[in-house]
């Protein structure tokens, strides 16, 4: 991802999502050196998109976001072993995230992924009607095999 890519991504993730990134979020995770990465399609229109930052010797996976119009297509979960596979080339040990009680659909890629459910963030989330919880979900690299492709 570069900051060419930022409009393009910004308006992906406000189509996508009820409580989207704003541009000013995306172009702070490049200035701060966060890996960000871009998925096109056969087009050359970006697609999906992703954003992670090393602390110590996690990965903490901080944005995936599939167009709308695209989900369902294998994309999402062709970007998660991309991180995946970037986290084991910098050694990381975990990957975590946070994922909302409400997406059903992310929570199942990364289940398949081998992510488990680590805790509760009560309340992390803006939702329509007060907070919605986060369900912090980690990934062991020592105890995986990349999903869906050899490792």
């Amino acid at each position: 991802m570069t900051s060419d890519d930022l409009l393009k991504v910004a308006s992906i993730e406000k189509q996508s999502t009820a409580f989207p990134w704003s541009l000013k979020h995306f172009q702070d995770c490049l200035k701060a050196g966060h890996q960000a990465w871009v998925m096109c399609d056969s087009d050359q229109q970006i697609v999906c998109f992703t954003v992670v930052q090393k602390v110590v010797d996690e990965l903490h996976l901080l944005n995936i976001c599939v167009q709308r119009q695209q989900q369902g297509q294998g994309f999402g979960k062709t970007m998660l072993n991309h991180v995946i596979q970037h986290a084991k080339q910098l050694g990381s040990v975990l990957i975590v995230l946070e994922v909302r009680r409400s997406n059903a659909k992310a929570q199942s890629l990364y289940n398949k992924a081998g992510f488990n459910e680590m805790s509760v963030r009560r309340d992390y989330y803006p939702a329509k009607q007060g907070r919605e919880d986060a369900i912090l979900m980690g990934l062991d690299l020592d105890l995986l095999s990349l999903f869906g492709a050899s490792s």
